[in-house]
C-alpha cells in the first residue's frame, strides 16, 4: 500500500535544529536579558525602528528576530505571546510572509541591493502591521552599501523595523550601530545545552547516556545549533541508543582516560609514555593538531579545577568528569599546569605550519616532561639564601650563634682564623654583654673583630672598607658600593647588639669615605699558613656558602678566577 500524503514516510526529514527552533520567547534557550528587554518594549509599545543582534553562531539571533516579527504582526498583537494560528504567524513560521523580508547579506551585500531595499521601505505593509527587514550576516555589507542605507535606517517610516544579525559586531560601522539598539547574545551554558538535548531525545525516543549528552554539548561549544547538528549526526550513526564511546569516536573527541595518559606521563616524568602516545595517534590515523587542541583544553580544565575547585560552571563537563579532573589536578601545582598549558598552546601553533608534524609533536610533549623538572626561580633563590653568607641581597633574620644544620656547605666552611692575642678584646665577643664598649675612633676595629668571631667574614670585609662615625648614640656607616651596603644591612642588625653589649641603632648609606679611613689597615685574624695573599682570598671565596650552593647545583662548573672587589 502506497503511503498517503501527510503520513510520516511521505514527509521529508527536518533536522532537529529546524524542527525544534523556538517559536515563542518562552521556548528560547538562555538569553534572558534579551528576552526581558524585548518583552518589556512590546508591552509598553516602545518598539525601536532598528535592532542589532550580535553574538556567536547558533545562539538564537535569527530565531529571536523571527519571534519579534511574529509578536509585532500577530492578529492579536502586538503581544509577547503570539497565537501561532493566524495567517501572519503561520507564514512567518514557514518563511513565506510577504511583509517579513529576510535578506542574506553574504550574497546581497552591494550598493545596488541596498538601494532596492531603500525603495521597498517606502511602501506600506501589504497586510500586516509592520514591515520587518531581517538582515542576516550584516557585517558582510560593504561600506558603500551601509552608507546608502544610513539615512533610511536613521529615519525610516513608522511601519518599518530593521533587525541586523551578525557574528562580528565590530565590523558594523559606528554610524549604523549608533542608530540601532544592540543586544549581545551570550553562549549557552553547558548545563542548559545538556538539558535541552535531554528533552529533545525524550521527544524523539532516543536513549542517550549522560556522558553522551555531555560530549555533544562540549562539541557545540555554547552553540545550540552546533550541538543539535552533532546530535543529528550521532542518531544517524548509532540509532536510537547513543553510547558515549561511539559518540566520541564519531566526533573525533578524546576521552578523559585518553588525555589522562598524558597527565600520568607528566606526573611520572615518563618520556617513553609520551612517545607511545604520538605513535598510537599516528597508527590510528588521528590528527595530531586536534589532539594537541584537546590536550590544551584538558590542561585548561585541570588548571581551573586547581584554582577554583568549587566553581563547576567554569568547566564544561559532567559531574563524573568533574570528579576525575579534581583528582588529576591534585597531582600538579598551579605553576606546573600554567607552564604545561603555555607549552601546549605554542605546540598547537607550531603544528599548523609544521612540515613534519610528528617530530614537532614528539618534541613538544618531551618539553612538557622537562618543564615539570624545572625549579621555580623563587625556590632557587630561597635555597641560595638558606646557605647563609653576607652577600645575599634579600633581607633575612638575624644571624644566630647556634651551629647551622649539617649540610654540605656548612661542613665545608673552614673554622674561624682568630688567634688568641688578637681576639682578646672583651668587647669583640658576645660574652662581653655586661660592659658597653666602643668610641667614635675604634668602631671599625671592634665590629671587624666581632663579625669574624660570629663567622661573618664577608660582612667584616665590608665594614673594613667603610667609614663609621658615632653620632648621638647611632652608628653612621658610609660604605663605598651597593654590595657592601646590602651585606651590612643583612647581617649587622643581629650582630651589633652581641658585639657592643647594648642595643644600638645604625644607619647605612652609600657614599665617598674618608681617605684616612680607607687607607688604614685593621689587624686581621691570622691565618694558619697562607697569610693574606691571593690564596687566602680564593679560599675564603670558595668557602662562601652561596658559592658552594652554586657548585652543588652545577657540579661540572669551575671557578677560574677570584677577584677582590676592594682592589
Amino acid at each position: 500500500m502506497a503511503p498517503t500524503a501527510g503520513s510520516p514516510s511521505s514527509q521529508p526529514y527536518q533536522v532537529l535544529a529546524r524542527k525544534y527552533r523556538p517559536q515563542t520567547f518562552g521556548a528560547l534557550v538562555s538569553q534572558e536579558h534579551v528576552r526581558t528587554t524585548i518583552e518589556n518594549a512590546i508591552t509598553k509599545r516602545r518598539i525601536a525602528h532598528g535592532y542589532i543582534f550580535a553574538g556567536q553562531r547558533g545562539t538564537g539571533k535569527t530565531s529571536v528576530a523571527r519571534i519579534l516579527a511574529r509578536c509585532l504582526n500577530c492578529a492579536e498583537g502586538p503581544t509577547i505571546t503570539p497565537c501561532g494560528k493566524c495567517a501572519s504567524c503561520l507564514e512567518i513560521t514557514h518563511g513565506g510572509a510577504m511583509d517579513v523580508i529576510e535578506i542574506d547579506a553574504a550574497s546581497n551585500r552591494g550598493i545596488n541591493e541596498m538601494r532596492e531595499l531603500r525603495e521597498n521601505v517606502r511602501f506600506r505593509p501589504a497586510r500586516d502591521r509592520y514591515k520587518v527587514f531581517i538582515i542576516d550576516e550584516a557585517h558582510q555589507i560593504t561600506n558603500e552599501a551601509f552608507n546608502a542605507l544610513l539615512k533610511t535606517l536613521e529615519e525610516p517610516p513608522e511601519w518599518v523595523v530593521f533587525i541586523l544579525c551578525t557574528t562580528e559586531t565590530h565590523k558594523i560601522p559606528v554610524t549604523i550601530a549608533s542608530r540601532c539598539q544592540q543586544f549581545s547574545f551570550r553562549s549557552v551554558d553547558f548545563d542548559e545545552l545538556v538539558n535541552r538535548m535531554r528533552w529533545i531525545c525524550g521527544e524523539e525516543g532516543i536513549e542517550a547516556e549522560e556522558e553522551s549528552l555531555a560530549v555533544l554539548a562540549q562539541a557545540g561549544e555554547g552553540s545550540v545549533r552546533d550541538s543539535l547538528s552533532a546530535l543529528d549526526q550521532a542518531i544517524a550513526c548509532c540509532g536510537s541508543t547513543l553510547p558515549a564511546k561511539d559518540v566520541r569516536e564519531l566526533l573525533g573527541l578524546f576521552s578523559l582516560d585518553a588525555l589522562g595518559i598524558a597527565a600520568q606521563a607528566l606526573r611520572d616524568a615518563d618520556t617513553g609514555m609520551m612517545l607511545d602516545i604520538v605513535m598510537d595517534l599516528e597508527r590510528n590515523g588521528k590528527s595530531l593538531q586536534h589532539y594537541c587542541r584537546e590536550l590544551a583544553r584538558y590542561l585548561r580544565n585541570l588548571l581551573v579545577k586547581k584554582i577554583a575547585p568549587d566553581k563547576k560552571h567554569l568547566i564544561a563537563a559532567s559531574p563524573a568528569e568533574q570528579a576525575r579532573l579534581a583528582e588529576v589536578s591534585s597531582w600538579f601545582t598551579e605553576e606546573d599546569l600554567t607552564r604545561y598549558l603555555q607549552i601546549t598552546l605554542d605546540l598547537f601553533k607550531d603544528l599548523q605550519n609544521a612540515l613534519q608534524p610528528r617530530l614537532h609533536m614528539e618534541l613538544g610533549l618531551l618539553r612538557l616532561i622537562h618543564a615539570g623538572k624545572l625549579m621555580p626561580i623563587e625556590e632557587a633563590l630561597a635555597n641560595l639564601k638558606g646557605g647563609g653568607g653576607g652577600s645575599a641581597p634579600i633581607s633575612r633574620p638575624p644571624t644566630s650563634s647556634a651551629p647551622p644544620p649539617p649540610t654540605r656547605s656548612s661542613f665545608a666552611a673552614p673554622p674561624p682564623r682568630v688567634s688568641a692575642p688578637q681576639a682578646a678584646t672583651p668587647a669583640a665577643t658576645p660574652s662581653a654583654a655586661s660592659k658597653p664598649v666602643g668610641e667614635s675612633g675604634d668602631w671599625r676595629a671592634i665590629l671587624y673583630a666581632g663579625l669574624h668571631e660570629l663567622k661573618l667574614p664577608h660582612t667584616a670585609d665590608a665594614i673594613e672598607a667603610s667609614d663609621i662615625v658615632e653620632q648621638n648614640g647611632m652608628l653612621m656607616i658610609t660604605t663605598p658600593n651597593r654590595l657592601h651596603e646590602m651585606s651590612i644591612k643583612s647581617d649587622l642588625s643581629g650582630a651589633l647588639e652581641k658585639i657592643a653589649g647594648r642595643p644600638m641603632k645604625y644607619q647605612v648609606k652609600v657614599g665617598k669615605i674618608n681617605d684616612s679611613a680607607s687607607a688604614s689597615t685593621l689587624t686581621k685574624p691570622a691565618s694558619n699558613d697562607r697569610g693574606g695573599g691571593e690564596d687566602e682570598v680564593r679560599e675564603r671565596a670558595l668557602s662562601h656558602p652561596g658559592v658552594q650552593k652554586f657548585q652543588e647545583m652545577f657540579p661540572e662548573g669551575k671557578v677560574r678566577q677570584v677577584r677582590n672587589l676592594k682592589e
